[in-house]
């Protein structure tokens, strides 16, 4: 039997504790960028043997995402995601106190692992709670990201200020971010798992199906998406610098131009999806992305590359949220699966994006490599039709429950 429909207060406060999830995951990864530069420093680490230690998170977010699909599956995104929201806040405190760069290693391995993991048992729900509501409501969530990951930076470089160690800066981040995640376990809605549903309605339950081609598809799409934001983290600054001969605080201005708009975009994409549907929303946001970025870049002036930077977040801002809600709903019987490859996906793509625009810009010029991004959303405005179900009103058949508060 088919539960009732959550209230809207019910809805409100689910909602409300799944922007504290992604606001306590950026808030996590925020706080531990701040602080890098004390961590290297505490164990005399060299740019090269940092960079080896920083794998650890990559390597653990990956991994952390190519287990949880099928845990979401098999027992629900809540019971999934609320004991890795209380790890975020515990494994942020751990590399402050690593005495050598293994330890730290392993250390950030545990960190990236809870990362990724979290990062898809969140969506996940999100997914849960944009279903029970009817309406498209995953770009703000991914704006709160943005906006954890900025008090995070913002609440670490206070503590650098202050001259606070790191071990006391991850402590105190660490318990505001338990905080957090106790409340939202209060008020996040359950998810009956498919598998649950599907014993509840008949004896034989379905076959485990493999990930459908359009997921890979819609994976294709995150990869192109975040490997465009890996690229303006690591090179919009540079190309400023030393191809345009901007100084060093105008330079800077390119991944601020990228950032702000990319979360005022998100803030804005939940109305926009509303008006404009999710595929001529993303085609439109690819086409303004790819043009803005090539425009700037092909301008070859400084005021005119911060701009082409700002457009390029402002397209790129809705895409990734759309490409997570499509996957989720795709097949709620695989939705954990659905997400997590996307986001295995889209991951690579952001860690590929700076290494690829590197080996690029050393063959044809660092101008030319920043082209390939501008391409890539292009692609992904062409492609848009992806984002359409193949089914329709089959995100309609995952029964929901809201925690009694």
């Amino acid at each position: 039997m088919a539960r009732p429909a959550p209230t809207r207060p019910a809805l409100l406060r689910a909602r409300a504790a799944v922007y504290g999830l992604f606001l306590l995951s950026g808030m996590a990864m925020g706080t531990w960028t701040s602080r890098i530069p004390a961590i290297k420093a505490g164990l005399h680490l060299s740019d090269g043997t940092l960079s080896i230690g920083l794998l650890g998170i990559a390597a653990g977010a990956i991994t952390g995402m190519q287990v949880v699909g099928r845990l979401v599956d098999r027992y629900g995104s809540y019971r999934t995601m609320l004991p890795v929201a209380v790890a975020q806040g515990l494994v942020l405190v751990v590399p402050a106190h690593m005495p050598n760069l293994p330890a730290l290693a392993l250390s950030l391995f545990a960190f990236g692992a809870v990362s990724g993991t979290l990062d898809v048992a969140m969506n996940a729900n999100a997914v849960v709670v944009e279903r029970a509501s009817g309406k498209s409501i995953m770009s703000s969530f991914h704006a709160v990201f943005s906006v954890g990951g900025f008090a995070g930076a913002s609440a670490g470089g206070v503590f650098a200020h202050a001259g606070v160690s790191p071990g006391v800066t991850f402590a105190a981040m660490g318990a505001v971010i338990l905080i957090i995640a106790l409340l939202s376990a209060r008020w996040a809605m359950r998810d009956t798992p498919a598998r649950e549903t599907a014993r509840a309605g008949s004896a034989t339950a379905p076959a485990r199906r493999r990930v459908a081609g359009g997921v890979l598809l819609l994976g294709a799409l995150g990869f192109c998406c975040m490997l465009g934001e890996g690229a303006a983290a690591d090179w919009g600054s540079v190309y400023l610098r030393d191809d345009l001969g901007a100084s060093p605080g105008f330079a800077a201005a390119a991944y601020a131009a990228f950032s702000i708009m990319m979360t005022a975009g998100r803030f804005a994409g939940d109305h926009l999806v509303a008006r404009l549907g999710p595929v001529t929303l993303v085609r439109c946001c690819g086409a303004l992305a790819g043009a803005g970025l090539a425009a700037g870049v092909v301008a070859g002036v400084p005021v005119a590359a911060v701009a082409g930077f700002g457009l390029f977040g402002a397209g790129l801002s809705c895409i990734v949220p759309q490409v997570f809600s499509a996957a989720g709903h795709r097949d709620p019987a695989q939705a954990g699966r659905a997400l997590a490859a996307v986001a295995s996906l889209g991951y690579t793509g952001f860690l590929a994006g700076p290494v690829l625009i590197g080996g690029l810009a050393e063959a044809v010029t660092l101008p030319y490599a920043l082209l390939v991004p501008a391409v890539l959303a292009l692609f992904v405005a062409l492609a848009a039709p992806a984002l359409r179900s193949p089914r329709p009103g089959v995100a309609a058949d995952r029964h929901t429950e809201p925690v009694r508060g």
